[in-house]
């Protein structure tokens, strides 16, 4: 099998040593290292504050806002089972594998769209990531003169500057240390919020079951019934996973069997996204009756409590968690596809540098600019822009070429080679990317669809998928030969 996923003849527009295929024998991943992928990315700062946002946005009861949030799981960990199986059987990232629907030249407009919006998430969550280490300086230094520039402290600046060079320096050192890095970052944060949890509970004392039923008896207001914002929950936190689903091949290819990729989702979602929501519920509750304000960002919560050993330990390990899924979702990702740009020219980590470079202008620029946009409403218009890739991959890969793929032709030019279409783009693929995304990104815009704008991304998805059936059922695929 190994010798099948080398490539034979290399086209240097389309080929490098990162994008190439990467052999069985040299996967190393498990269940354990996809797991890390999912905690990582629910435990962020960021993750925290949307799961715990969502308790008090919608005016739902907290049991219906619970389950919603557990569906958003499991309906994450089916969509990546998916994309996660063909990179698992040829060793490809997202920006190969789309080729094979896109076209070898047209797969870079996917690619560049998921570069853009993974380089936006790089610099949101290293600013989220330096609020931890703002929070460490304060403690052990003092907070500065208060003096700020573009809405950021002294403090501020430096704590964003040194998470911006961190991470460059961990990911200059490559997949195998990323990977190490998430692995303990993973599980430590894990102890250090149940740590908080448990503070916040003895110092709410009996005051705090009181304080979790006024959550859960859905106290705030929303218009419309109660099914429209149970969907609207469910779309939200799908479409904040959204990037890492149709891109899931980019981690996918590392693991050593589907088995464990399987066994990984399932730990990583459903189970590890209730279970973190229940922790975040009892932590608001419990600033609700400790602070009589509910606050749903972690740093803010340490800086309330008060303890500086807790805030030493939090701090470390808010970073360490935020870092930890920037690094995998948000760089990795744009890395391989600037590479698929210009293979040639970009390599991985050339890519890797010019996301970071980007990125921390956007980072620079959240609190005074981009954050006043609102937070769910911004997830939802990023994922809707890119949800019908994820239905074309899908229904290329399993209805329109029942799982089989020509390894060598994607790497090929050629005007004859299978994925060459018409100048390398194929132009059904196009029409239905087209069609779908201005319904699912008007859905976010346009106040007459407000109601959908919650489920935007399940929307775009559907509807690519559909319209890309439909236009390629009459397309005679060119024959080749199969793995």
């Amino acid at each position: 099998m190994d010798g099948e996923l080398e490539i034979k003849s290399i086209d240097s527009t389309l080929h490098n040593v990162d994008l190439a295929p990467i052999p069985h024998s040299k996967r190393t991943w498990g269940w354990f290292e996809i797991f890390n992928v999912w905690s990582n990315d629910i435990q962020s700062l960021f993750g925290y504050t949307l799961a715990a946002s969502l308790f008090l946005s919608y005016g739902l009861n907290g049991w219906a806002v619970m389950a919603a949030i557990i569906l958003a799981g499991v309906i994450v960990m089916y969509l990546v089972n998916l994309t996660g199986k063909p990179s698992v059987k040829y060793g490809v990232p997202f920006p190969v594998m789309i080729r094979a629907s896109m076209g070898v030249r047209g797969a870079n407009l996917p690619a560049m769209l998921r570069a853009i919006i993974g380089i936006f998430w790089y610099g949101v969550q290293t600013y989220f990531a330096s609020t931890a280490v703002a929070l460490l300086i304060t403690a052990l230094f003092g907070a500065g003169d208060g003096s700020t520039f573009l809405g950021l402290s002294g403090v501020a600046w430096v704590s964003f500057v040194i998470v911006w060079i961190f991470q460059i320096a961990i990911f200059w050192q490559g997949i195998d240390r990323i990977k190490h890095f998430l692995n303990w970052a993973g599980p430590l944060v894990y102890l250090v919020m149940v740590a908080l949890m448990i503070v916040v509970w003895v110092q709410a004392g009996s005051e705090l079951l009181p304080a979790i039923a006024t959550i859960f008896s859905g106290g705030g207001e929303r218009s419309g019934s109660g099914i429209v914002a149970f969907l609207a929950i469910v779309g939200t936190m799908v479409a904040y996973f959204a990037a890492v689903v149709i891109n899931f091949g980019d981690f996918s290819r590392f693991v050593r069997s589907e088995r464990e990729m399987k066994l990984g989702n399932l730990l990583g979602l459903p189970l590890n996204v209730a279970f973190f929501s229940f922790i975040a519920l009892i932590i608001t509750a419990g600033t609700l009756v400790l602070f009589g304000d509910a606050l749903t960002n972690p740093a803010d919560i340490v800086e309330r409590v008060d303890s500086l050993p807790l805030t030493i330990v939090a701090a470390l390990t808010f970073f360490a968690a935020t870092v930890g899924i920037n690094l995998v979702a948000n760089f990795i990702p744009p890395a391989y596809d600037l590479a698929n740009l210009f293979p040639s020219r970009i390599s991985f980590k050339m890519g890797g540098l010019i996301t970071a470079i980007i990125a921390f202008f956007i980072g620079a620029l959240w609190v005074s600019v981009i954050s006043q946009i609102g937070v769910p409403g911004f997830v939802n218009a990023l994922g809707a822009i890119i949800a019908p890739f994820y239905g074309i991959i899908v229904v290329d890969y399993y209805l329109v070429r029942h799982q089989q793929l020509d390894i060598q032709q994607m790497f090929s030019s050629a005007p004859d080679s299978a994925y060459y279409y018409v100048k390398g783009w194929n132009h059904k693929a196009l029409m239905a990317f087209g069609g779908a995304a201005l319904f699912s990104i008007s859905s976010v815009w346009v106040p007459a669809l407000a109601a959908l704008n919650g489920y935007a991304w399940l929307i775009g998805a559907g509807l690519g998928g559909l319209f890309y059936f439909l236009l390629m059922r009459g397309q005679r695929l060119p024959a080749s030969a199969h793995l």
